[in-house]
């Protein structure tokens, strides 16, 4: 365990060429993706003709590039330093990097047409793309199937090339294989075998192959044909891990309401690498007992971003390089980061502290996560959930066979219903926290793909001084009446599937900046209005639930009534003084002051009320009188005489 310490300790020292800090202190993991789509005969049959909206209307091969050029869109956005590119295999063009079709470096590739090179999308990518994708006629000058076979081995060694010269140092680096042959070498064994060992070659190279097939109707696509020996498992080291599966998209022949792109664009964000890697850590279980994690931010904030500054006085717009220096305040001169103390007021003292002095401080151990206990899922209280948790994931980086041992513990903690205690520290400085490990299971969507993977949930737990007692409030339960009522109304306000998907309904203004932004990049026009997924679609809510809630809303407002009039009586009769009802006691000593209608308790009535408010004499009243009026205008009658007479100046001056 020595060995993996110092391991540790080297590696949070220096960080890995392919990941960045960010200005949030979390790591960023670069991702290079290069699409590999078929452009065979079968790819390019489009599917017949069809009255429905849903149906298809592109080939399979163009598609497949509709959806790299979606992916190529958000990825400019969200993640700018990714590299992807776009290989078309089985074309009767050729083209490798930096060459044209009829050089002589195509040659060593037949078939092969590297669209778009493996590098940062630049605007120039992103418009030809657009291009090929919108234009049926350029389309079909480049999509035009090669009429002899293209070898697998051939179009694996290229990616192998592809990947070698422009994505070295990327520890996430991705082949996505989109492809309706299921047995391209059927009676070639050599063919095969080449095959199989360039996708070995790739895998040592730590390139991971990402098999999204495409079955046309009437025939399905069988991986063990051929993919078998070329897709392989997630982790290489455990051979007992589970293969990655991907349905299949189907090619229908009629409209049935999923799309071929909309199947490809799932698929492939089911295969969306790891972003945001907040930390790796070892997992300590027990004594001597560790392994390695990854832990990560599923769920943040997004917003717009400034990444750079420009300077525009020149003749073109450069990015500008800006830096900083401290001046003393008195001399003007530059002052060094070995001059600086910080310092602390206490008691009116200041005390100044070393930069090694604060580091001792703060410093409370090396980042890690210690399971200290187990507790039943039943002892975490909902109130607990103070910051949002991240999710842990196992990594063979540092020590192997740490997805078994991750596996093992998760499943039992899922199987017994407990969590763990654990003492973590995220990173160097950070402040230790306790936390709860939860176990979450996998979750699939319809067609099978992975929605969210099996892991642990660290819940960062609260400090006593966290909590905060809610103050306590009066509750008023509504009727049986009104709760049937609304039960009608938001049973037919259900979404589909009684299921909230929050990415059905982007972020309006967060879209229409970078529509914007994307306008001026590509030179298109500038759009006019935003696309507000979010506006609540009115006619349909009115002709589905409209009379059930004019219906609810008159019940409440009969409800209402009926609670005001209660509590008025009930003041009214705590607030009457007793009188004898004996026959022979004879009449009254004192009459019993009446409340006229419209009145307070001293005969005071709308009018004169008007009237002292217009002489400004509200405040002359007493509290009772006060009291008793704001009850009749069913309006709030606490506080002091001051909220009173503001209450009652409010109500005359808003008529």
């Amino acid at each position: 365990m020595a060995d993996s310490d110092d391991k540790d300790k080297r590696r949070d020292d220096d960080e890995d060429e392919d990941e960045e800090i960010d200005e949030s202190g979390y790591k960023t993991v670069k991702d290079a993706v290069l699409f590999a789509i078929d452009v065979s005969s079968s790819m390019l049959e489009r599917p017949p003709p069809s009255d429905d909206k849903k149906a298809d209307r592109d080939s399979a091969t163009l598609a497949a590039l509709k959806c790299a050029y979606q992916l190529m869109q958000q990825r400019i956005i969200s993640n700018p330093n990714d590299m992807m590119g776009i290989l078309l295999i089985g074309t009767e063009k050729s083209k490798f990097q930096g060459e044209d079709e009829n050089s002589r470096g195509g040659l060593a590739y037949p078939h092969c047409y590297l669209l778009a090179d493996l590098d940062v999308p630049s605007a120039t990518d992103v418009k030809r793309l657009r291009d090929l994708v919108e234009d049926e006629e350029e389309a079909e000058k480049l999509l035009v199937p090669s009429k002899e076979p293209v070898s697998m081995a051939n179009v694996l060694f290229c990616a192998n090339q592809i990947f070698t010269t422009k994505a070295p140092n990327f520890s996430s680096r991705r082949l996505f294989l989109v492809t309706d042959n299921d047995n391209p070498h059927a009676n070639d064994k050599a063919l095969r075998s080449a095959a199989a060992v360039r996708a070995r070659d790739l895998y040592d190279l730590g390139v991971i192959i990402e098999l999204f097939p495409i079955s046309r109707p009437g025939h399905g696509f069988d991986r063990a044909k051929f993919y078998d020996d070329i897709v392989y498992r997630t982790t290489a080291s455990d051979p007992d891990a589970p293969a990655p599966l991907t349905q299949a998209a189907k090619t229908s022949s009629s409209g049935d309401g999923i799309t071929l792109l909309q199947s490809l664009l799932s698929a492939i964000h089911s295969k969306a690498a790891p972003r945001r890697a907040l930390f790796s850590l070892p997992f300590e279980i027990g004594p001597g007992l560790k392994i390695s994690v990854k832990g990560y931010i599923l769920l943040k904030r997004q917003e717009p971003v400034r990444s750079c500054y420009v300077w525009l006085s020149g003749e073109t717009a450069q990015i500008a390089v800006g830096s900083s220096t401290q001046i003393a305040e008195d001399t003007a001169r530059a002052v060094e980061k070995t001059e600086i103390r910080k310092a602390y007021r206490f008691g009116g003292e200041t005390i100044s502290f070393t930069k090694e002095e604060i580091a001792s401080i703060r410093h409370f151990g090396d980042p890690v996560i210690r399971i200290i206990g187990f507790k039943p899922m039943s002892m975490l209280p909902i109130w607990a959930s103070t910051r949002a948790p991240m999710f842990m994931y196992p990594t063979e980086t540092d020590y192997i066979s740490s997805t078994r041992v991750f596996a093992a513990l998760h499943a039992k903690l899922l199987a017994d219903s407990k969590m763990a205690v654990a003492w973590f520290i995220a990173r160097r400085n950070a402040s230790p926290v306790l936390a709860a490990l939860v176990p979450g299971g996998e979750k699939l969507s319809d067609s099978g793909d992975q929605l969210m993977p099996p892991g642990l949930w660290i819940l960062p737990l609260p400090f006593a001084d966290d909590i905060r007692q809610t103050p306590e409030t009066t509750l008023v339960r509504a009727p049986d009446t009104l709760i049937d009522l609304m039960r009608t109304v938001m049973q037919q306000l259900q979404l589909p599937k009684a299921v909230y998907d929050p990415a059905r309904y982007p972020n309006p203004a967060l879209q229409w900046f970078y529509r914007i932004l994307q306008a001026l990049a590509l030179r298109e026009e500038l759009p006019e209005m935003p696309e507000d997924k979010t506006v609540p679609k009115y006619r349909q809510i009115d002709k589905r639930a409209g009379g059930y809630v004019v219906e609810w809303g008159t019940e409440l407002e009969k409800e209402y009534q009926a609670h005001v009039g209660s509590q008025r009586r009930n003041k009214q009769g705590a607030g009457a003084k007793r009188v004898s009802v004996d026959p022979e006691a004879g009449p009254p000593s004192k009459k019993v002051r009446t409340v006229a209608q419209g009145k307070g308790a001293e005969g005071v009535g709308d009018e004169e009320m008007r009237r002292n408010f217009e002489k400004g004499a509200v405040g002359k009243l007493t509290v009772p009188v006060l009291k008793d009026w704001l009850g009749g205008k069913h309006l709030p009658v606490a506080g002091k005489k001051a909220d009173l007479v503001e209450r009652v100046e409010g109500w005359f001056e808003n008529r």
